[in-house]
């Protein structure tokens, strides 16, 4: 069986290495030049943290020797002080244990240990206090994370140990001694379980004494610690030293919704918070008339739905099964009103005039400042956009580099083309075949056998023509369509 051992890697092997341990509240670094690891209280990381607000104040206990020491997570102790030197809150101190010694830091001191004693019923009459031997010393606080590194491959390892022997238990965390002479394991069961064949094994694996300690899920909730549905640190691991049962009936008592979603905890059980009010709402209630049957009126019966037991206000609804009416009817009205049933006499009206209902507040008008918010209003802009893209490439005829009409092009050739222009429909406004016969008739040195030849390819450029504009005609009016047909070249073809 490989040690645990072997995989542990001295965290001052890496000269800039500071490791943040919150289960103990301490930061752990190494000394470069020395090679030395030391160890320095967190303040704010601590479970069950104390606020010392008598530090202001002249203590006369001041020299107490009696000191808190606290240890992984909720796990805390009284210690006599025994190094013959001073020592304060925030120190890191070696402390006897049975069997060896332990490292952990002073919590408190002074008076408030007194104080402390009495709130967490520890009598220290005839009580032999465990001594503090030293402060930590370098070598001391090596060991110490030695050993905290074993604890968590150490609570996996046990609990599949526990796993194949067949227990019905839960491991859930084992904290190691500084020097690793000894191991707690905490466990949660809801019966009784026989875990002597465990100790034994777990005594072989890890080489330790095994020391067995039975927590339940809200302790086991303050040992992990996290936020509550409050946005508050859990109560359990702030405060809370014992925990006192809680029961559906004191969510009843404030008239509080029975959701088992809501009224749970992160330990599954029924939130400690629900115990805080209660005596309060326990002693108003007493002066509430105990409604068990409904008012009867002229105008009928109405029945309870609701009690605000702070500002003596008892809400009732003339439909049992429903409470969409609700009359709110003061305490003095109430018992005047049941006193009234009992002699067998009804009032006009159970409404009562010394209340004032809250009006409605307005809800806030949204007014539409800039049009944001309909939906349309970008497919507007999209057809409108979209429609004119189209337009203007095929108006547009393609080219923006096209040379106009009469223009010689590089061969030297006209390319006033009537034919060529009504067929291919690049151009809103093409020149007229008869303007274009007068420019080439008068032309300077042309012949009257080009005319002859230019009126005849006049002639069959008119047919082609009209057979080019014929089918435009048939596509659709105007110029913009590919075909290129014009305005009314049906007719004229």
């Amino acid at each position: 069986m490989h040690s645990l051992e072997t995989n542990h890697i001295p965290p001052y092997a890496n000269p800039m290495s500071c490791i943040k341990d919150t289960t103990r509240g301490c930061c752990f670094s190494a000394d470069p030049a020395a090679g030395e690891l030391s160890a320095v209280n967190c303040p704010g990381c601590h479970k069950l943290e104390v606020f010392d607000w008598m530090s202001d104040l002249p203590d006369p206990l001041a020299e107490h020797k009696i000191f808190e020491v606290q240890f992984k997570n909720t796990h805390k102790g009284f210690y006599q002080n025994d190094t013959g030197g001073d020592l304060k809150v925030g120190d890191i101190v070696a402390v006897e244990s049975s069997p060896g010694h332990d490292i952990g830091i002073v919590s408190m001191g002074g008076g408030l240990v007194a104080r402390q004693m009495r709130r967490t019923g520890f009598n220290p009459r005839g009580a032999e206090f465990p001594k503090i031997y030293r402060k930590a010393k370098p070598g001391d606080i090596e060991k110490w994370q030695e050993a905290i590194a074993l604890e968590h491959q150490t609570m996996i390892r046990s609990r599949q140990i526990a796993a194949s022997l067949g227990l019905n238990m839960k491991i859930g965390d084992v904290e190691y001694q500084a020097d690793r002479a000894k191991a707690i394991f905490y466990y949660i069961a809801d019966e009784r379980v026989d875990f002597r064949q465990l100790i034994k094994v777990l005594a072989e694996q890890f080489r330790i004494r095994v020391e067995m300690r039975q927590i339940g899920a809200r302790q086991e909730a303050g040992r992990i610690g996290g936020i509550a549905a409050c946005g508050r640190e859990l109560c359990c691991s702030t405060w809370i030293n014992h925990f006192a049962s809680v029961t559906i009936g004191a969510a009843r008592h404030q008239e509080i919704s029975l959701n088992p979603q809501k009224l749970a905890g992160q330990c599954g059980k029924l939130k400690c918070c629900l115990n805080y009010e209660l005596d309060s709402y326990i002693d108003a209630r007493r002066s509430m008339p105990k409604v068990n049957a409904p008012l009867e009126a002229l105008d009928g019966s109405y029945h309870l739905v609701k009690t605000d037991i702070f500002n003596g206000v008892m809400w009732f609804s003339p439909d049992a099964h429903s409470a969409a009416i609700q009359i709110p009817v003061s305490v003095e009205r109430v018992k005047k009103i049941q006193a009234m049933n009992k002699r067998g006499e009804k009032i006009d009206t159970i409404a009562d005039s010394s209340i004032e209902r809250p009006v409605a507040a307005e809800e806030p008008q949204l007014l539409n400042v800039v049009g944001e918010e309909s939906i349309t209003r970008f497919d507007k802009s999209g057809k409108g956009s979209g429609r004119s893209r189209r337009g203007g490439r095929n108006r547009g005829g393609g080219s923006s580099d096209a040379k106009p009409a009469g223009a010689p092009d590089a061969s030297g050739r006209n390319n006033a083309s009537p034919g060529r222009n009504a067929s291919s429909g690049r151009g809103r406004h093409a020149p007229s075949e008869k303007n274009a016969s007068q420019e080439r008739s008068s032309a300077p040195g042309s012949s009257g056998g080009e005319q002859q030849g230019g009126s005849e390819n006049r002639n069959r450029s008119r047919s082609r023509g009209g057979r080019n504009r014929g089918r435009g005609g048939r596509g659709g009016q105007g110029g913009g369509s590919p075909q290129g047909g014009a305005q009314g070249g049906q007719s004229q073809g």
